[in-house]
């Protein structure tokens, strides 16, 4: 079964350049939940940028399933949620979360 997503491709601006690829949830992506745990670990390839976005209540049954998982664009993620931007130079290892109700980030410590 097809996806569908909340923004159509002709909806999407070039916000970010040059950030590769990223994986990220359908709760963000179909759902239309912003951003709500971002985190960037080790590049698996060179396209790969590292960073993994969540909304951030995903069950693990839910990130369990490949289906719900998906690899994008860096500039699609900021596209539905651009409050990410201001991040994505941040170092492997950085993660942060979405303050309840807003759109600041902190960063968190031992998450893993």
């Amino acid at each position: 079964m097809a996806k569908h997503f909340k923004l159509a491709p002709h909806e999407l601006k070039p916000l970010v350049e040059g950030y590769g690829d990223c994986f990220a949830t359908d709760r963000i992506l179909v759902d239309g939940a912003p951003v709500g745990f971002m985190y960037r670990e080790e590049p698996e390839d060179k396209e790969d940028s590292g960073w993994r976005f969540l909304a951030g209540d995903e069950s693990d049954e839910y990130m369990d399933n490949p289906k719900y998982l998906g690899v994008y664009k860096t500039n699609t993620l900021a596209n539905y949620d651009p409050t990410i931007v201001a991040l994505l130079d941040s170092p492997v290892g950085s993660a942060f979360e979405r303050l309840p109700d807003g759109d600041e980030f902190y960063e968190v410590e031992d998450w893993e």
